[in-house]
């Protein structure tokens, strides 16, 4: 498979396959630019029986808006973002995608390990059609690889692959970015770039935010959705649902 990837990269974007999903939704209907999230059910079977980690969950989100997803430990939260990113398939349940929407930021469970830095940001260039070039600067500027874009990603620290993923998402810039406590991941001085491009940048653009810095959920989010035990509940007034979840 690695080889094929490698050939079919090599022969350049004419022949290179196509998802059956377009990534990239264009010419989309003004009414029709949203995220609905429909009774998503997820279940996971285990030795001891059937766990139902998300169950029923439902909610839209407009062109810029940002919604929290707040919950403890355990409540689901990253396997919905992951369900939403496509990177998981719900149980049931289904998910419109009218605006482009990234993978979860910091998830880097989407690369080849024994392709270089440089052939993943090359692979992922034109599945989103983007200018290779282009979109190898603003990685490069971002993540502050350097040399090690050459190199295989199989033995990237955690945190060089978050800065990875990270680079590669602002890269592609997409109407909805979901973000996963990416915020978590590296010292103060990426805290700060992550914010600055998140919020500051991209402060027009639509997100689904799971994160317990109730701060950022305040001053960035209009609503929350909050999650027990697999069950959710969409509340326009945030800090009634920061409330609740505090009580949770």
């Amino acid at each position: 498979m690695i080889e094929f990837i490698k050939e079919m990269l090599a022969k350049g974007e004419e022949n290179f396959p196509r998802f059956l999903e377009d990534p990239m939704p264009r010419e989309t209907e003004a009414a029709d630019r949203r995220i609905d999230v429909v009774d998503i059910v997820m279940e996971f079977h285990t030795q001891i029986g059937t766990r139902r980690v998300v169950d029923g969950v439902s909610f839209s989100i407009e062109p810029g808006e940002k919604i929290a997803v707040l919950g403890r430990n355990g409540a689901g939260k990253s396997t919905l973002v992951k369900i939403i990113g496509g990177v998981l398939p719900p149980t049931s349940g289904y998910i419109h995608r009218g605006m482009s929407m990234s993978w979860p930021i910091g998830f880097a469970g989407g690369f080849e390990s024994t392709m270089s830095g440089l052939d993943n940001i090359r692979f992922l260039s034109r599945i989103y059609r983007r200018p290779f070039e282009q979109t190898v600067k603003l990685v490069d500027d971002f993540a502050d690889l350097g040399r090690h874009l050459f190199l295989p990603v199989k033995p990237y620290s955690s945190g060089m692959r978050a800065r990875l993923a990270f680079g590669l998402t602002l890269a592609i810039d997409f109407d909805c970015f979901l973000i996963d406590e990416v915020i978590a991941v590296g010292d103060h001085h990426f805290h700060k770039k992550c914010h600055h491009e998140l919020f500051v940048k991209r402060k027009n653009c639509a997100m689904i935010l799971v994160s317990h810095d109730t701060n950022i959920v305040k001053q960035y989010c209009n609503k929350a959705l909050v999650l027990k035990n697999g069950r959710g509940r969409v509340f326009k007034d945030v800090q009634l649902a920061l409330d609740i979840y505090n009580s949770v």
